[in-house]
């Protein structure tokens, strides 16, 4: 039984085709059904902070969905959105530094990043997106997504994100096993990508996923309401 889920989804609308009036509607979904937060693109913080106040969070997606934005441009994108009123930031990391062996390199940017939310002086969630279909043909492809786990856990940030929904593929629930494995009870995770029922959401959260990003929200929480 999950209680009140609802506030583990984000309702979500990352569309390139995204108007003003279908982020007032997105808004006006958090607000009537008690989402965590509504998630835009971020020219369309502003409209979305004005028009949930504070009954609900404000998210966006940094570097998305490829991550190979310069640190320079994702430090200034982290500052604007968190300026704009931004609460929770979707950041997609240089996944492709990661999966060449830059380690390193791939922790430096995410402390450099984290940090500069810091420096803003607002409190700001901050989640590293880890696409995970990326992974599945490496021979050590399990072992490599619980080092990104770790990694991103390391660097201060407060979620791990599984996917972005413009992956090759979505979360699934062994990919939360295993990061649940890697970080341990007290790190949250995040997962997106084609979670448009109620069974799925479910079944994600019974595995350790803390929230869930989905343009289905409302979808999902009928269908937990008509299932009661």
């Amino acid at each position: 039984m999950i209680d009140n889920l609802a506030q583990h989804l984000d309702f979500a609308n990352h569309h390139a085709s995204a108007t003003p009036s279908d982020i007032h509607a997105l808004c006006k979904g958090v607000m009537e059904y008690g989402f965590n937060s509504a998630f835009v693109n971020p020219c369309y913080i502003t409209l979305a902070r004005e028009s949930l106040g504070n009954a609900a969070k404000v998210g966006t997606a940094i570097a998305f969905p490829l991550g190979q934005d310069t640190l320079s441009i994702k430090k200034t994108a982290v500052n604007e959105a968190v300026m704009l009123g931004a609460d929770e930031l979707d950041i997609v990391p240089n996944i492709g530094a990661f999966l060449a062996g830059e380690d390193d390199a791939f922790y430096a940017e995410l402390k450099a990043i984290v940090e500069s939310t810091h420096m803003v002086g607002k409190p700001v969630v901050v989640k590293f997106i880890i696409e995970t279909g990326f992974f599945d043909k490496l021979a050590d492809g399990k072992t490599r997504i619980q080092k990104a786990s770790r990694l991103i856990q390391g660097s201060g940030a407060d979620f791990v994100k599984i996917c972005s929904g413009m992956g090759p593929r979505g979360a699934s629930v062994e990919d939360v096993k295993l990061v649940r494995e890697a970080v341990g009870a007290t790190m949250k995770i995040k997962v997106a990508g084609g979670i448009d029922t109620l069974r799925e959401a479910e079944e994600l959260i019974n595995a350790g996923a803390d929230r869930i990003g989905t343009s289905h929200a409302i979808e999902i929480v009928t269908e937990k309401r008509a299932s009661s």
